[in-house]
């Protein structure tokens, strides 16, 4: 045999290969359903599957039928099942000891209506029926998704057929469960489920409580997202067919096409609260209302058509609408300045992502499995504390700004300190109250003798600087029941609530003088404040505010420009402690 007979050999073996992997063919014998393999047992390729173009055989006549094209099943199959066409799978449930009950479980709530048959002793077809056009009540096992109890025998092998019918493309891994495992993994989905439901509901209740204390209409249109949110995961999930609506059928298989419409819209609302959209752009405010108001009129256009598949295509179009329109003005407003755009933007992201994947299955695009049906509850419980720390942070600095503007007559907005007409109302309440009690305190006014100097050598901005840093300087000196106060643009005020001693009294000025004469970092040591201190004691040095303040102002413009003094005291002599004060 020559050389190129040997090769033409090996490439017509090498084409045959690559002919046998990748064109279809008839399938290999599937290997049997085994019931003591771990559980859940899918179906897979041990079924086979047939595709009634009318749905109208009876199960009698698809028993019967003989020419019939069955094609292996397959856990990734999809099978489009619109205009009327139903899937049947046929499947023979091994020999099983009937010590526990056996189910076929259905892994998807939005099915419409399964069918299970199984022949009775007599050879009759028994049928069991679950879906969204049968109430949940009436199911053979009351369930999330279809559950459907199995005929099993000791002694032999038992067929069974199942019918599908749904509006749309149905791609479910049919899988088989004994009832012992049943009861495990509802029990894991459950909590799963409950965690997701809890946050759901502290989340409102956070929204409620900051709706009403805060007044904050963000928190109300986010409360109002979070509910149909969760309305929304019930219906899908199933919840809401065993606890809310178990007797509605209809509402049961409408409520997963319409509360999705009214979550989708509401967040666009919230979307353009808080980004404050409306003081942005009117014009896009009001777009974005219309977009969301538009699910009323598609909703009822829903109710009213018999299509499932043409409410998919409602669904889907107004989802991904609504959502690229509120992205779409959060970005426009990140990128115009706005604080909380950006976070918006992250908070929303998982919840973006996660959406692609059930709008996939909708569109039959991939088949049904956990995440396409739980993806939805993780990334929404991720993003519900990311959007209540950015709500928190948006009402506080809210509440700051709120505050600065009513603050303005009785704080200085250069340092936050209290202005000159507080202060006096807290003296006068100091020497009432230092009087009443017979005990010793003591206020301080606080001159920037150099300021002058300091602006002509450094420049004018360093006016504002210096103060700014005095005014810190005398806040890390004062205690906690102190008061600070800014009088005038180079003078302060101290109040120093008693009971105070003597010496406390007494090293109170120099105190300040020395704090503030410590050199600042960044700063040359000429830039530094020297500061002058006129303090008087209360009660002992008077008890009229305005002359008390006007005798300390005295005490500072007397003093020479020149003097090397920096405190003067305001005293009567003899210098005598009453009997009756706190030494």
């Amino acid at each position: 045999m020559g050389p190129f007979a040997r090769v033409s050999r090996w490439g017509v073996a090498v084409v045959l290969l690559l002919a046998a992997l990748l064109l279809p063919g008839h399938a290999s014998a599937a290997a049997p359903l085994d019931f003591g393999a771990r559980q859940p047992i899918l179906l897979d390729d041990a079924g086979q599957a047939w595709t009634d173009e009318s749905s109208s055989l009876q199960v009698e006549d698809v028993a019967r039928m003989g020419g019939v094209r069955w094609e292996p099943t397959s856990a990734e199959a999809i099978y489009p099942l619109h205009r009327g066409r139903s899937l049947w799978i046929r499947f023979s449930v091994p020999p099983t000891r009937a010590s526990e009950r056996w189910y076929l479980e259905v892994p998807y709530a939005g099915v419409d209506k399964v069918t299970l048959y199984s022949r009775d002793a007599a050879g009759r077809w028994q049928a069991r029926i679950a879906g969204d056009s049968v109430p949940v009540a009436a199911w053979p096992v009351p369930h999330r998704h279809p559950v459907l109890p199995l005929q099993v025998s000791a002694a032999e092998s038992q067929l069974h057929l199942l019918h599908v019918e749904n509006g749309a493309a149905f791609g479910v891994p049919l899988r088989f469960v004994s009832e012992s495992h049943l009861g495990r993994s509802e029990q894991r989905v459950s909590l799963a489920l409950g965690v997701y439901f809890g946050l759901s509901a502290l989340a409102v209740v956070l929204a409620l409580v900051g709706a009403v204390t805060l007044r904050d209409r963000a928190y109300s249109l986010y409360g109002l997202s979070i509910v149909l949110m969760g309305a929304t995961q019930a219906a899908l999930t199933g919840l809401g067919g065993v606890h809310l609506w178990p007797d509605w059928a209809w509402w049961n298989g409408m409520a997963a096409h319409v509360m999705p419409l009214f979550a989708v819209s509401s967040l666009q609302l919230f979307f353009a609260e808080v980004v404050s959209l409306r003081d942005r752009s009117r014009v896009l405010y009001w777009l974005l209302v219309a977009l969301a108001a538009a699910s009323a009129p598609i909703a009822i256009a829903m109710m009213f058509s018999p299509d499932v598949e043409e409410r998919l295509r409602m669904l889907v179009t107004y989802v991904i609408l609504s959502t690229a329109g509120g992205l779409g003005v959060t970005a426009w407003a990140a990128l115009r300045g706005d604080r909380y755009a950006p976070w918006l933007l992250l908070g929303v992201l998982p919840v973006a992502i996660g959406a692609l994947a059930p709008i996939a299955r909708a569109s039959g695009l991939i088949p049904v499995s956990f995440w396409t049906n739980h993806v939805m509850q993780l990334m929404i419980a991720i993003e519900l504390p990311v959007m209540l720390v950015l709500l928190a942070l948006r009402s506080q600095h809210r509440r700051e700004h709120v505050r600065r503007l009513q603050g303005l007559d009785r704080f200085d907005p250069a340092t936050g300190l209290i202005n000159a007409t507080v202060f006096h109302e807290r003296l006068v309440r100091l020497i009432t109250r230092s009087q009443r009690s017979k005990v010793r305190s003591a206020m301080l006014l606080v001159d920037i003798a150099n300021s002058d100097a300091l602006r002509r050598r450094f420049g004018s901005d360093v006016s504002h600087e210096i103060t700014l840093r005095v005014a810190g300087r005398l806040l890390s000196v004062a205690r906690e029941i102190d008061t600070v106060a800014r009088l005038s643009d180079h003078r302060f005020g101290i109040l120093m609530e008693g009971p105070l001693r003597a010496n406390e009294v007494a090293e109170a000025g120099p105190r300040v003088v020395a704090r503030c004469l410590m050199p600042f970092p960044s700063r040359p040591l000429e830039w530094v404040p020297h500061v002058r201190v006129a303090q008087a004691v209360i009660p002992m040095d008077g008890t009229d505010p305005a002359q008390l303040v006007g005798q300390l102002e005295l005490l500072l413009a007397s003093a020479p420009a020149d003097s090397r003094r920096s405190v003067f005291m305001l005293s009567r002599p003899p210098i005598t402690r009453p009997a009756a004060l706190t030494p």
